[in-house]
């Protein structure tokens, strides 16, 4: 069977049924179809339920037999384990090429479910179904307007893929994907890999040209080798990242039960990762922060970065995360020193990190910031203090005894806050450059005109400096790696 042809049906279906649709909102068949429906599909949509009630405007039908033939080459089977393996030839009849089955009760259940396992994927493989699961919540394809899920999160569009052996941590990332407006292209829960594993879906990203950064949630390999190889061919055009449950014994005891996953040892796995040119994460937030600088910014091709910051302490902090990482926390060119010079009052750091001191003024930081990203030996730069006017906006304009002078300078503030944020991304883009941000106002205030103009610009803006160091290591490791073989 051509796995990645049955792939690609799967995340771009011609026409989609929901096996075993139910009426009741609270069930799986209901929860699905109504996503489908939802995000804007535009191919053949069908439902069966043995009673034949309407559902959301689809009347659904008896049995798979009332599906005109070649009307579907997709199924999400939301049946329980015995009935989705009996119903996969009715399905093959009418042009179904993959499935997703969403019932649990198969290898995480014991005995009996390693065998319906085995039952499951023996029948698929002789029909050249291709059948993602089970045991998971589905599965979002952007590109194609297609949330095939039992849960809700549905994303904004963009070039990030995920590949999650757990449906919850998949959740996670793509409530990430809304909260950061940092769009997926493809993302699924992957449940037990009976018959697709993770090397398959990675593979697919890898080929596929909506993809940018793939994403990997793993807690047991069924093919450690094959895994391996997948990363390897991937990461040469593109970052693999990947995170891993189940490294403790404790972890490795409930990966068992959750997905029936065997774990093997964790430094292995971590320098098998490594060598196959993968990115190691250690949690979904993680992973999705350097997915989103990957999918976002340009690539840093050297490792000197410059920092600039409205405040000292963050500086300082952020030039230790530096200097414990493999990036240069480059001298301050003298050529660059004395153009600065010419912008701050004399009380500036004039060293790198570059601290402005308090001394900005309407036009500094719109000026300087082209000013030293456009220096031929900066590769990548990391900006601190975007939406502390933005603060004092706020508290002006929430103040008991604010006049018209005290919203006057609110507004300024605010108006000043969007424009640091357009000249960050216009710089960036003007040089090829990245300029990695952050504060810790995105996650408290959300509203604060900084921040959020950067992220209404599909941006990614970081929680902490350190976030930011690690995110920008990821990317110019990757970077050197790709240009030096």
């Amino acid at each position: 069977m051509n796995y990645q042809a049955n792939l690609h049906t799967l995340f771009n279906p011609q026409g989609i049924a929901v096996i075993g649709a139910s009426t009741h909102p609270g069930k799986f068949g209901f929860v699905a179809l109504h996503n489908i429906l939802a995000t804007g599909y535009e191919g053949n949509v069908f439902a069966t339920n043995p009673k034949t009630p309407e559902i959301l405007g689809i009347q659904t039908l008896e049995s798979v037999e009332g599906i005109p033939d070649d009307s579907i080459d997709v199924a999400m089977i939301c049946l329980g384990p015995k009935q989705a393996i009996a119903v996969l030839p009715e399905l093959a009849k009418k042009g179904v090429k993959a499935g997703f089955v969403v019932s649990g009760g198969f290898r995480e259940s014991g005995v009996e479910g390693i065998e319906l396992e085995k039952e499951l994927v023996e029948v698929a493989n002789s029909l050249e179904i291709a059948i993602a699961g089970p045991n998971g919540q589905g599965f979002v394809s952007t590109p194609a307007n297609l949330c095939s899920q039992i849960v809700s999160p549905y994303p904004p569009k963009g070039n990030i893929s995920i590949a999650s052996q757990s449906g919850n941590i998949l959740s996670a990332m793509l409530n990430q994907s809304r909260t950061k407006n940092i769009g997926i292209a493809r993302a699924i829960s992957i449940g037990n890999q009976a018959q697709l594993d993770v090397a398959d879906y990675i593979r697919y990203f890898g080929n596929d040209p909506e993809t940018k950064v793939a994403i990997a949630y793993v807690e047991g390999l069924p093919n450690g080798r094959d895994f391996f190889e997948a990363i390897t061919k991937v990461s040469n055009d593109k970052p693999v990242i990947v995170i891993r449950g189940g490294t403790t014994s404790d972890g490795a005891k409930a990966a068992s039960s959750h997905t029936g996953s065997m774990a093997s040892d964790q430094k292995i796995f971590e320098t098998a990762v490594t060598q196959a040119g993968g990115i190691l994460a250690i949690d979904p937030n993680e992973a999705f922060e350097f997915a989103a600088a990957f999918a976002t910014k340009p690539l840093p091709f050297g490792r000197k970065v410059i920092v600039v910051t409205t405040a000292g302490g963050w500086g300082v902090m952020t030039a230790d995360a530096i200097s414990r990482s493999k990036l240069d926390l480059m001298e301050l060119p003298r050529d660059l020193e004395v153009q600065i010079n010419q912008y701050l009052p004399p009380r500036w750091s004039k060293s790198n990190p570059v601290d402005l001191a308090g001394g900005e003024t309407r036009d500094t930081i719109p000026t300087l910031l082209p000013l030293i990203l456009g220096h031929p030996q900066v590769d990548s730069m990391i900006f601190l203090g975007l939406g502390i006017q933005g603060n004092v906006a706020r508290s002006y304009l929430e103040s008991p005894v604010a006049t018209a002078e005290t919203e006057k300078m609110a507004n300024f503030h605010i108006s000043q806050e969007m424009r640091y944020a357009e000249a960050i991304i216009q710089a960036s883009r003007d040089f090829g450059k990245p300029v990695f941000v952050a504060t810790e106002i995105v996650s408290t205030d959300s509203q604060n005109p900084g921040p959020k103009s950067l992220i209404d610009f599909g941006e990614v803006c970081f929680s902490s400096p350190i976030a930011a160091v690690k995110a920008l290591e990821a990317m110019t490791n990757f970077c050197i790696r790709e240009h030096t073989g």
